[in-house]
């Protein structure tokens, strides 16, 4: 069986901020007073060689736009020990937020796949930076019209690969129901977690994280169909003593990234044994694969990825370009590279990968339903 993908939608919240900008408010955030000159002339230079154009954020009052672009949400710090705002209040900035977001994705995947609201059967929700109760889900349910008793299932905390989960979770219904229509909704406003202080880790985080949403809708996959993607198969690996260079950790003053600058040579080091061996029980090699929608979790781990896969680099493109429009949206990101791919008419079959805490190493094969004589 294979979980059909009948329609994708991708939203940003309304405002976007270049990344000239972003480092701009980033320097009021992470220089104080007590900070050296050499901090200061660092800053900019780390937000540049993030790969980062723009990026949108549901913080921001007004977009770039022949001047600074606005926000209030980040007062200035007033000293080395100023954090910033508190979780309490960047959780409810992300109830606020989330579920407007959430309803427009969501509605926009259903058109595209022309699945009226009312035949949905599952709701699989995705997200690792908020928490409410009840959560955004529930607005999917009022907002869009589906059936009060849809079952409801919640992806939490995974990182930048949970939309591959719930794309998994989401192909095990359609598997044990030919009738079930799926709706996966992840949504991700990292703009919250903004770190105040001089920590270059998290101020490397700050540069590459964004907001936004991806929805995907779909269903188990009818053999009369051909032009339509497929979920085929899910594989997951875990990267033996890793799990301290990646992090995702709740802190008083929102949550905390840790990224190893380490994280490229693991990639490099473990990717191609296990993608090779997987891709075999698929029947695949790898030179057999058209197309790579990567999350594009920084510029060195995109090239670790292509190093260690050893595809042309031009192969990489929908996610640099993805990563330069819109930044690392966390789980939403790698939908948006697969939309993209969509409109190109990419080469299939194409395989998804993204990576998470852990260290973590999650994939997708997407393959066309090929018709059958029977």
């Amino acid at each position: 069986m294979s979980f059909e993908i009948l329609g994708i939608g991708t939203v940003t919240p309304e405002h976007s901020i270049e990344q000239v900008d972003a480092a701009v408010h980033a320097e009021a955030l992470s220089c104080s007073a007590e900070s050296t000159d050499q901090q200061r002339r660092l800053l900019p230079v780390l937000y540049r060689r993030a790969g980062v154009k723009t990026r949108h954020s549901v913080v921001l009052e007004s977009s770039t736009n022949g001047e600074l672009a606005r926000q209030s949400f980040y007062p200035p710090a007033e000293s080395e020990v100023d954090y910033g705002p508190t979780t309490s209040h960047r959780m409810q900035a992300y109830e606020t937020h989330a579920a407007s977001l959430a309803v427009s994705v969501g509605e926009q995947a259903l058109q595209e796949g022309q699945v009226d609201p009312g035949e949905i059967t599952q709701l699989i929700t995705v997200s690792c930076s908020g928490f409410s109760a009840p959560g955004f889900d529930i607005s999917l349910v009022r907002e869009l019209g589906l059936p009060a008793d849809v079952a409801r299932t919640h992806i939490g905390f995974m990182g930048c690969h949970g939309a591959l989960n719930g794309l998994r979770v989401a192909k095990a219904f359609t598997d044990n129901d030919p009738h079930a229509r799926v709706l996966v909704c992840a949504v991700e406003l990292c703009s919250l977690h903004q770190q105040y202080g001089w920590c270059p880790e998290k101020i490397v985080a700050n540069a590459l994280f964004a907001d936004g949403a991806a929805a995907v809708v779909g269903r188990q996959a009818p053999l009369d169909l051909t032009d339509r993607w497929q979920l085929i198969a899910s594989g997951s690996t875990i990267v033996p003593d890793s799990e301290e260079m990646m992090s995702w950790r709740i802190g008083n003053h929102g949550f905390e990234m840790t990224l190893s600058p380490r994280i490229p040579d693991l990639i490099n080091e473990s990717l191609r044994p296990w993608l090779k061996q997987w891709l075999a029980k698929q029947g695949l090699q790898l030179e057999e694969v058209g197309s790579w929608a990567i999350h594009p979790g920084g510029p060195r781990i995109l090239n670790a990825v292509a190093e260690a896969v050893g595809f042309e680099e031009s192969l990489l493109n929908p996610s640099r370009e993805t990563l330069a429009r819109y930044g690392n949206m966390s789980s939403p990101t790698v939908l948006f590279i697969l939309k993209k791919l969509q409109a190109e008419r990419a080469r299939l079959p194409c395989v998804m990968l993204g990576f998470g805490p852990g260290l973590t190493i999650e994939a997708a094969l997407i393959n066309e339903r090929v018709q059958t004589s029977e």
